[in-house]
């Protein structure tokens, strides 16, 4: 369910990306957890929220993005998160390569 500090309009936006989500398959908890995620990251761009992270502010929109970070297809992951991949997995000479190189280098 929405928070209460919801304004009207992202209680009707969430509402939409909710039963747009159910729509295309997705089970009633998915469908509330992105609707939810997607309406707060909204919020945090236009300034609406008390706290928000770097993500949310820097990023594109959530409306812009739709499958560019659906990591397949020819926008797949950000060069970000493929650094920070392969931060994780410990890659070595990772601060030197290129998108590319980080797409073959690491699983997927």
């Amino acid at each position: 369910m929405p928070e209460k500090s919801w304004s009207p309009k992202r209680e009707r936006q969430y509402e939409h990306i909710k039963s747009s989500l159910k729509e295309q398959g997705k089970g009633e908890h998915l469908a509330e957890e992105i609707a939810a995620r997607t309406v707060n990251k909204e919020r945090a761009r236009r300034g609406e929220s008390e706290e928000a992270s770097k993500t949310s502010t820097d990023d594109i929109s959530s409306s812009r993005r739709g499958g560019l970070r659906s990591h397949q297809g020819p926008g797949g992951r950000t060069y970000a998160q493929l650094y920070s991949e392969a931060k994780a997995h410990g890659l070595k000479g990772r601060s030197r390569m290129s998108k590319a190189a980080l797409e073959k280098a690491l699983p997927r």
